[in-house]
């Protein structure tokens, strides 16, 4: 071979190999092994990005389901079953399958009558005071007060107390014998009342429990309402010539209704599994509302059928029935809602 010849031929070599390759690599051959590689760990990042977008919202709520599924699916399914079957407390294996006997026999029983009135009455007394005076305080608080922060804290202190130790401090308020309310109406030359016995009375002092114990978490609830109102609406009545009142009935009340309504719904739905307040209100006659089932509600009429009576069956149904009038509420609520929307 020739010089040029040589030369002509490590010219061809250096242009196969890649600038900067070792030698007796060729670049085609790296290149190779680099296109190979590369795509496969991007396209494998980018896979692995997409599956994280997409299962992590799924991973992020699963505790909540599996909790729910535990500890209220699973259950209410189950109290499903067993008001379609014949239980008792004492022998929980030997289930005998009745049908809808539980639910007739449930609704021809003037106890479960007395105890739905009951949850309504006690329900209205409860609700609609407390609402009232919770719209009222808020109102209070919205203005500039000296110490709002502590007043605000001193309201939600009811809420924080337990049941048990509210209800024996009213215990011994509405105490027949010597207690504080009989004391004070016997100032104003009223007779005392048998709190316990009474029918009214009895609901009365149940209601108070749950007032007390209320008012001041819905009151912060429609304050937070109150400040979210554009200060703009305040400022256009006044300039109307508007007063505080006239304020509050022509634009703070109808930039509440949202929040008036839902606060209904939840002191209803409250009011209907109404159990703690007068079950030791009652003391040892708690669990029967009385001596008269004057102030039974229907938790307090479940209970009793559950665990004094005994019969599992006849209590799911009844926990059943509270279940359905508490979806009879959410549709009640749902529509009114889109009324007020088209309304608006």
């Amino acid at each position: 071979m020739t010089g040029s010849e040589q030369a002509l031929a490590r010219t061809a070599a250096s242009a196969d190999a890649e600038p900067g390759s070792p030698k007796g690599e060729p670049g085609s051959a790296r290149g190779a092994r680099g296109r190979g590689t590369a795509p496969d760990a991007s396209s494998w990042r980018s896979r692995l990005y997409r599956w994280d977008m997409k299962a992590s919202p799924y991973a992020f709520i699963a505790p909540f389901f599996i909790i729910f599924g535990a500890f209220s699916l699973v259950p209410l399914l189950y109290t499903a079953w067993y008001s379609l079957h014949h239980v008792q407390l004492a022998s929980l294996d030997s289930q005998t399958w009745a049908g809808l006997d539980n639910y007739t026999n449930l609704f021809q029983s003037d106890f479960f009558w007395n105890a739905l009135k009951n949850t309504f009455s006690i329900g209205v007394l409860s609700t609609v005071p407390q609402l009232i005076v919770a719209i009222w305080l808020a109102h209070m608080l919205n203005y500039r007060l000296r110490g709002s922060v502590v007043w605000r804290v001193i309201m939600l202190t009811p809420y924080a107390t337990s049941v048990a130790a509210a209800t024996l401090v009213f215990v011994l308020l509405f105490s027949p014998d010597n207690g504080m309310i009989n004391w004070a109406l016997h100032l104003v030359g009223i007779d005392p009342v048998n709190w316990r016995e009474s029918d009214w009375g009895s609901q009365f002092a149940v209601s108070s429990i749950v007032i007390w114990r209320w008012t001041g978490y819905n009151a912060l609830i429609y304050l937070a309402a109150m400040q979210a109102i554009p200060a703009d609406l305040y400022e256009s009545a006044a300039l109307d010539g508007a007063s505080r009142w006239q304020q509050f009935r022509h634009v703070t009340v109808p930039m509440l209704r949202p929040t008036i309504l839902f606060t209904v719904v939840v002191s209803t739905i409250g009011a209907t599994q109404l159990f703690g307040e007068p079950l030791l209100f009652g003391g040892v006659s708690g669990t029967k509302g009385g001596s008269e089932h004057q102030y039974q509600t229907l938790g307090l009429y479940m209970y009793d059928q559950g665990w004094i009576v005994g019969n599992l069956g006849k209590a799911s149904a009844i926990a059943w029935s509270m279940f359905l009038i508490l979806l009879v509420i959410a549709a009640i609520n749902l529509l009114v809602t889109r009324r007020l929307r088209k309304s608006q």
